[in-house]
């Protein structure tokens, strides 16, 4: 068997280990320290942010996000259907209630013709959201401008998912930036990780701050131990940062590797009928964080769940693109606005091994167990 080619491994460089062993020899080892503070600022300005906190993970920044701009029981949250589940899970820690909104096939993000339905519908009815949720799936941006101002007209604060899109681009800025708050991961498979982590930036320095002193358990300032707030150990190790601020130097290096890696599959699968890869949107950069297509399997041969059996049997992983929220059970109760076009992306949608660290002949290898499926479908069919 051959050695496993993973979807997207931890691609470490040569600055990251520096760092880390400075840590240890100044014994900045808890949570806290100077390299979060310097990955802190460093982040900060490669995204454009005025302010940046480095936190535990993606969603625990997701959650003080929600909680800072007033989400709490009873309210409702507008949010992607086609994501992952730490995009609306704390969602209901706050005691919110999700409500889904469809995608558009341009981006496969947030519909914003949906958006305006939703907040046109609930204005009437004197039902706004509390805020609205848009996710940057798989390392491109939703079309920003049409959702930021409905929401504006609407005077509903929009926080950013952009776990998946660091290093990606809308009309030359960074989504995470553009909304009321903004949320980054750093969790293994993400194209800048710490192992585990993530950042919280927005131009208001206040919430920021509020956000730091929830994320420290809440400590109010005073020499003995007093707290006004329900607080969290949403902090980031100074060992994490470490590392963070090495993948930092090293970021557009990774999304070049990912993008080249969406150009070896689109022109090995160029003559590949019933293959379409996921858009580029012509507002920005693709950092193809995840190289991702959709399968038609009349004119393929096969279906997506057959290439992707056949890609484990050679010991490739792949998987499907997200199943909608909509769909999921533990979702299944709340309200939704469309979603027939998640729906089929997640029926249709694969996602390949992307990794900035793939070699060619780890990329040759996927090429040719995907060529190979129809070839081996029809066989199976024949006999």
């Amino acid at each position: 068997m051959s050695s496993r080619i993973y979807l997207s491994s931890p691609h470490m460089g040569t600055l990251e280990r520096g760092f880390v062993d400075d840590a240890f020899a100044s014994n900045w080892i808890a949570p806290l320290g100077p390299h979060v503070d310097a990955f802190q600022e460093e982040f900060a300005r490669c995204v454009g942010a005025p302010h940046a906190l480095a936190l535990s993970s993606g969603t625990a920044a997701l959650h003080l996000a929600l909680q800072l701009v007033g989400v709490g029981p009873g309210d409702d949250v507008l949010v992607s259907t086609l994501t992952f589940s730490a995009s609306v899970n704390p969602i209901r820690y706050l005691g919110a209630s999700p409500v889904f909104i469809d995608s558009e096939r341009t981006s496969w993000n947030m519909d914003p013709a949906l958006l305006e339905e939703e907040l046109a519908m609930r204005a009437r009815l004197g039902r706004l959201p509390r805020a609205v949720v848009v996710v940057h799936l798989y390392g491109q941006s939703a079309d920003l401008d049409p959702l930021m101002a409905t929401c504006d007209r609407y005077g509903v604060p929009v926080v950013e998912d952009a776990a998946e899109a660091l290093g990606s681009t809308y009309k030359g800025r960074a989504p995470g930036t553009v909304g009321r708050v903004g949320i980054y991961s750093f969790n293994g498979n993400k194209i800048l990780t710490t192992s585990g982590g993530g950042m919280l930036v927005s131009a208001d320095g206040e919430l920021v701050q509020h956000a730091l002193k929830l994320a420290t358990q809440a400590r109010d300032t005073a020499p003995h131990y007093q707290h006004s707030e329900i607080g969290y150990n949403y902090r980031m190790s100074n060992v994490l940062a470490a590392i963070g601020r090495g993948q930092l130097h090293v970021l557009e290096d990774r999304v070049a590797a990912r993008r080249a890696n969406h150009a070896f599959y689109a022109e090995a699968f160029r003559d590949l009928p019933g293959i379409q890869f996921m858009p580029e949107a012509p507002w920005g950069r693709h950092t193809r964080w995840l190289t991702t297509l959709t399968i038609d399997p009349e004119a393929f041969g096969a279906d997506r769940e057959a290439v992707r059996t056949a890609l484990e049997r050679e010991n490739i992983e792949a998987r499907p693109v997200w199943k909608p929220m909509h769909l999921q059970p533990v979702f299944a109760n709340f309200e939704r606005r469309r979603g027939s076009v998640a729906e089929d992306l997640f029926r249709h949608g694969l996602c390949l091994p992307s990794g900035s660290n793939l070699t060619r002949r780890e990329l040759e290898r996927v090429v040719e167990a995907v060529q190979a499926v129809p070839r081996k479908q029809g066989l199976r069919t024949a006999g």
